[in-house]
């Protein structure tokens, strides 16, 4: 049950921090330097079609789970929106440019706050 549990953990963090981790840089500017690389091997990890080492660790987790429900909370309501069973190559880069897309749009906007602040 704690394997299973550390799984849906790892995967809600995971993809929390990567798609919206930026919003936390406006609170402590010095978690840029791990979320921007975050996000852009995030990115990186749809362009290439490749899967991230904490996938593996998370299939890992979940494959040494023995009894307890079949499916926790997050594996069957969030994973699916995650990872679509259908994914396309297509789909596979919107959730790239999505991703790069929303972080440049925060960093952009905390980097004009910043600039703003200054002039001040």
């Amino acid at each position: 049950m704690l394997k299973l549990l550390s799984a849906d953990l790892l995967v809600l963090l995971h993809f929390l921090f990567v798609v919206f981790g930026g919003f936390l840089v406006w609170k402590w500017k010095k978690l840029a330097w791990l979320h921007l690389p975050a996000a852009l091997w995030g990115a990186l990890l749809e362009f290439g079609r490749w899967i991230c080492p904490l996938t593996r660790l998370e299939n890992l987790l979940r494959s040494k789970e023995q009894g307890g429900y079949s499916s926790g909370f997050i594996e069957h309501y969030l994973l699916p929106i995650i990872y679509p069973g259908g994914l396309t190559r297509e789909i596979q880069i919107a959730l790239g440019v999505i991703v790069v897309l929303l972080n440049v749009f925060i960093y952009g906007a905390l980097f004009m706050k910043q600039r703003a602040s200054r002039a001040d």
